[in-house]
């Protein structure tokens, strides 16, 4: 697939991928696929050191996140540990018009468009919906239903289309957030049958963690997921996704394409999901512990530290500041979230019509009374 990368092996997937940083920290100054592109990024110093900033930053955020569930604090929680190159790399590369549509678990890509963190803790803590203005932060609600967001997100790189919002330099390019398990569902291959056929300003970004909830990839499919576009019409690239800088460079690449008129991409990034699917889940019972280990040596951030230190870009001092940074913003969510008012049951109610309905009413009555028989008893 990839000119000039390695052999396929313990880093490389068979077929290859498009690799700029090595798991060593080694940088690789373009990679050609077989289809004539040409991927390569050009960052200052100063950029790659904020690369990696957001990569332990997001990740040290996440670990707050995961142990304010064990704590009681949230119901549940969707780690994207090991997957931060992918989120952040990809989150980077949108620029300000571009819209993205996620999953739930797409917290780098939140952070990267310039979102509170807290902000979907309110969900996970069930005190509201999750939400935010899509159209201000150009970064849609999370979807939590499977897929989903895939339509959502064709839907309305077709309605941009029409707008005349493409077809030029600047104009706006869509990016759909799914993982490995939800291509094996309807509504994504729906999306990819009309993003190729009406030619959407589209980006399909699988992150391909090897396990959808439990089953591993080969339960999955017979081909590489990228491979899967030729079917529909359009290029796939298959994408280190442990590698923030390869990320950003085939992302954006895939967004000017789009934006100017050429149609959808589908991206697969090639990661591994290091803890449970969400925090209900054990991946011991579908998953051996050297398997574990071994990508951890693929680790993203350990993987941009060794390229900084290598490069002399940062040293020990920097690296100190970035995790003492990163542990006061993450001291600083857990306050912001054990603070957050408990709301009421009965407020379940007030949003499920915008005008109100009376058999709203009447539940909300009769739950209202269901609660008053419980007061003064001591259960």
């Amino acid at each position: 697939m990839a000119k000039g990368t390695s052999e396929p092996g313990a880093d490389v997937p068979a077929g290859g991928f498009v690799q700029l940083l090595t798991p060593d920290g080694e940088r690789v100054d373009s990679v050609t696929t077989d289809d004539g592109v040409t991927y390569s990024v050009d960052f200052t110093d100063d950029e790659y050191r904020e690369l990696y900033r957001d990569l332990v930053t997001v990740r040290r955020l996440d670990a707050e996140a995961t142990a304010l569930q064990r704590q009681g604090e949230l119901g549940i929680w969707a780690s994207l540990l090991g997957q931060e190159a992918a989120q952040v790399g990809s989150g980077r590369a949108l620029r300000p018009q571009d819209m993205a549509f996620p999953t739930y678990r797409e917290h780098g890509v939140l952070y990267c468009r310039g979102i509170d963190p807290i902000m979907p803790f309110g969900l996970f803590r069930g005190v509201d919906q999750g939400g935010w203005d899509p159209n201000e932060f150009k970064f849609h609600t999370y979807t939590i239903v499977i897929g989903s967001q895939t339509l959502h997100a064709t839907g309305y790189a077709m309605g941009i289309t029409m707008d005349g919002k493409t077809g030029t330099p600047d104009g706006e390019a869509v990016i759909a957030y799914f993982g490995d398990g939800a291509t094996s569902q309807g509504d994504v291959n729906e999306a990819f049958v009309w993003a190729g056929v009406f030619h959407a300003p589209m980006v399909f970004f699988c992150q391909n963690n090897q396990y959808a909830i439990s089953e591993p990839l080969e339960r999955q499919t017979r081909i590489p997921l990228y491979r899967r576009a030729a079917g529909y019409g359009f290029p796939g690239v298959r994408v280190d996704g442990n590698d923030v800088l390869a990320t950003y460079a085939v992302t954006r690449a895939a967004l000017d394409h789009a934006r100017n008129g050429q149609g959808p991409t589908l991206i697969e990034a090639y990661t591994y999901r290091m803890g449970a699917h969400t925090s209900s889940d054990d991946p011991t019972r579908y998953r051996i512990a050297s398997e574990v280990e071994a990508w951890q040596a693929k680790d993203p951030i350990l993987r941009l530290r060794a390229f900084l230190t290598k490069q002399q870009l940062a040293d020990d001092t920097y690296f100190a500041e970035v995790d003492d940074s990163a542990a006061k913003v993450a001291l600083s969510l857990r306050e912001r979230v054990l603070a957050m008012p408990d709301p009421q049951p009965v407020s379940m109610f007030d949003n499920a019509y915008p005008h109100g309905s009376p058999e709203v009413d009447v539940q909300r009555q009769q739950f209202a009374a269901y609660q008053a028989s419980f007061e003064g008893s001591a259960h």
